[in-house]
C-alpha cells in the first residue's frame, strides 16, 4: 500500500477511534497489507478507572477482578480472533465459516464495548458514584421519562427482567435527541439501529453472583449507589457533538 493511502486511513479513523475510546472500547488501527483482506484493529483491555475494591460494599473486589481480568479479556481476545478470521476469509475467498465468525464478532464486540462503557459509568459511592443526575441530563430524563423516579423504576424493571444473560441499557437516539431504556439479550441481541448506549448495567450472573447469588434484584437496586452520572452525561454530550 502506498504512503498516501496509509495516511488516509490514519487520518480518516481518528475521530471515530477517539469517540470509541471516550465512550467505550479502546482500540488501535493497523495499516492493511497487500493481499491481507483489509486492515485489522487491535482491541485492547482498558484499565479500570479505580481499584478492584473501590465499589464495595455494592460490588466486591473479587467479582470486579474476575469480571475485568477474565471475562472482559476473553471478549477482547474473541473479538480480535474473529476479525482476524474474517480478514483471512476475505484474503482467501473462503467464506464457509462466515456465519460463525460474524456471530462471534458481534457477540465479543458487544461484550468489549459494553464492558468498556460499564467500568466508566460507575464510580465509588460518594466519590462520583450515586445520587441523582444534574443539569442537562436531569432535564432530559425528566422530559423523556416524566421524572427521575419514573426513569429509575423503568430502568430497574428492565434490568431485572432481562431473560437469561444480558444488559439493562440507556440509549441516546440522535434522530430525536431522546433517551431510551432498552434490554440487551447476551451482548448483541435486541440491539436497535439508530441509537447508541450511554449507560448500562451488566446482569450476567458473573457480574454479581459471588455477593448476591441469584438475587439479581438486590444487585440492581444497590447498583444505583455507584452510578457515575457525570460520565453518563459526558457520553450523551459526545454523541450530540458527533451527530
Amino acid at each position: 500500500m502506498d504512503n498516501s493511502r496509509r495516511d488516509f486511513f490514519k487520518t480518516a479513523t481518528v475521530p471515530a477511534l477517539a469517540a470509541a475510546a471516550f465512550i467505550g472500547a479502546p482500540m488501535a488501527l493497523a495499516a492493511a497489507e497487500e493481499g491481507s483482506g483489509g486492515a485489522l484493529t487491535e482491541h485492547t483491555l482498558p484499565d479500570l478507572p479505580y481499584a478492584f475494591d473501590a465499589l464495595e460494599p455494592f460490588i466486591d473486589a473479587k467479582t470486579m477482578q474476575i469480571h475485568h481480568d477474565k471475562h472482559h479479556q476473553g471478549y477482547v481476545n474473541g473479538l480480535n480472533a474473529a476479525e482476524k478470521a474474517l480478514a483471512e476469509a476475505r484474503a482467501k475467498g473462503d467464506f464457509a465459516l462466515i456465519q460463525h465468525y460474524s456471530r462471534s464478532a458481534a457477540f465479543n464486540g458487544g461484550g468489549h464495548f459494553l464492558h468498556s462503557m460499564f467500568w466508566k459509568v460507575m464510580a465509588p459511592a460518594g466519590k462520583g458514584g450515586g445520587g441523582e443526575p444534574t443539569g442537562e441530563l436531569a432535564d432530559m430524563i425528566a422530559r423523556d421519562f416524566g421524572s427521575f423516579e419514573g426513569f429509575k423504576a423503568h430502568f430497574g424493571a428492565a434490568a431485572k427482567a432481562v431473560e437469561g444473560s444480558g444488559w439493562g441499557l440507556v440509549h441516546y437516539r440522535p434522530a430525536d435527541g431522546r433517551l431510551l431504556v432498552l434490554q440487551g439479550e447476551n451482548q448483541h441481541k435486541l440491539s436497535p439501529w439508530g441509537s447508541m448506549p450511554v449507560m448500562g448495567i451488566d446482569v450476567w450472573e458473573h457480574a454479581y453472583y459471588l455477593n448476591y447469588q441469584n438475587n439479581r434484584a438486590a444487585y440492581v437496586d444497590n447498583w444505583w449507589n455507584v452510578v457515575n452520572w457525570e460520565q453518563v452525561a459526558a457520553n450523551v454530550k459526545a454523541l450530540q457533538a458527533s451527530a
